[in-house]
């Protein structure tokens, strides 16, 4: 059992999933995000696309680096306890979810509105055509919290369903997600794939009710998560009816994400099983005193560094234009990415993490609370 002598007031291996995952995103978005701008036409500003549509088994990195999934797993788990003890200190289901949502949903809303208001401002001012698009893709990520709200405001149901009927439930969910993308991609009917929203991301948050059962497992059920996840991945991306990146590419016949497609539940599976068995050499490394504040710092403004790391990219690139006369460069055109692309990554990470944490700074002093609550400690042996 190797979840046994898990003790004191949170769970640190769920913090750090949690709070990392965001990380990974962002760091993604920064580093590979390649755009260029439409000076004219009805497709006048930016566009944005990423070096795995010409790099040849890039793609590969996203089964690792699409960490969506286990997002929401970690966040069912957290949820389940969360509510576990407000309802022992009396706060009814209604009140919970209605703070959670709030929580989540006043931070994105200041986000929104004050990119709206900000957009229209220098559109009007520099005189420049599709600034509607650009505030869209700053906007863009903010995909994510809209489902994971869903799942919120789904809360209830998803609970009375695991009391009910346990573990059949993530089988209705993964059957039901296989029958949508057979309407979709064997009958035609692609508006069906928009339910995947639903049973994907609420098979992934459903699925984190038994986290705790998955820690308490022998180490061979992480072992059977790994091979049962990486077997389907393989099956599935190598029928040729899925691509093979985690991510949308610009240019495939169909993304895995936009809406999810079966092959995220094979991912899910994959993951969790790859966490597990990191688990015994990451909680020895949260223990030393130096990654406890590295994980409680990482936890206090992961959520709000997430929400607005676009913004520091937008500025970021805003003051180059501004300074520098920096133009868009299209490199979609070279079927390979320059060596000095590649050396240039991690200034690509430095410019706009600059230009985010003063954004990060305001919100935190005069905004609403945005960075995360505690993780409950670990229930006993066979909980969930």
């Amino acid at each position: 059992m190797h979840g046994a002598g898990w003790n004191g007031a949170r769970d640190a291996y769920v913090d750090f999933l949690r709070g990392a995952s965001l990380i990974v995103v962002v760091i993604w978005h920064w580093a590979f995000t390649i755009l260029t701008w439409e000076s004219s036409g009805p497709e006048a500003g930016p566009h944005a696309t990423s070096p795995l549509g010409f790099t040849h088994g890039l793609w590969l990195a996203t089964w690792l680096f699409q960490v969506m999934p286990l997002f929401f797993y970690v966040g069912g788990y957290v949820h389940l306890r969360s509510w576990a003890k407000a309802q022992r200190n009396g706060v009814t289901l209604g009140a919970f979810v209605t703070r959670r949502i709030r929580m989540l949903a006043v931070p994105a809303a200041v986000v929104v509105v004050a990119w709206i208001l900000m957009g229209s401002a220098v559109g009007a001012y520099f005189n420049l055509d599709g600034i509607g698009r650009a505030v869209k893709l700053v906007l863009s990520p903010l995909w994510f919290l809209a489902v994971y709200l869903m799942l919120v405001m789904m809360l209830p149901a998803a609970l009375w369903l695991h009391q009910r009927y346990g573990s059949l439930v993530l089988v209705w969910l993964g059957g039901a997600a296989m029958i949508v993308d057979i309407v979709r991609f064997n009958f035609g009917y692609e508006p069906a794939g928009w339910l995947n929203m639903v049973l994907v991301w609420g098979l992934a948050h459903q699925a984190g009710f038994f986290y705790q059962k998955v820690v308490d497992s022998p180490r061979r059920t992480d072992w059977s998560f790994l091979w049962a996840g990486l077997f389907g991945l393989v099956g599935l991306v190598g029928s040729g009816l899925y691509p093979g990146s985690m991510v949308g590419v610009p240019g495939e016949r169909l993304s895995n994400m936009a809406p999810p497609t079966f092959v995220i539940v094979a991912l899910l599976v994959f993951q969790v099983g790859v966490v597990e068995l990191l688990r015994p050499k990451m909680l020895d490394v949260l223990q030393r005193e130096r990654w406890k504040r590295a994980n409680e710092l990482i936890n206090r403004f992961s959520l709000p560094l997430y929400l607005v790391h676009t913004t520091g990219l937008a500025i970021f690139l805003f003051l180059a234009w501004l300074l520098f006369g920096y133009e868009f460069t299209d490199h979609t055109d070279s079927p390979h990415l320059t060596l000095m692309y590649w050396l240039t990554r991690p200034l690509a990470i430095i410019g706009p993490l600059l230009c985010t944490l003063p954004v990060i700074l305001l919100f935190t002093k005069f905004g609403p609370r945005m960075h995360a609550p505690p993780t409950p400690a670990p229930a006993g042996p066979g909980a969930a």
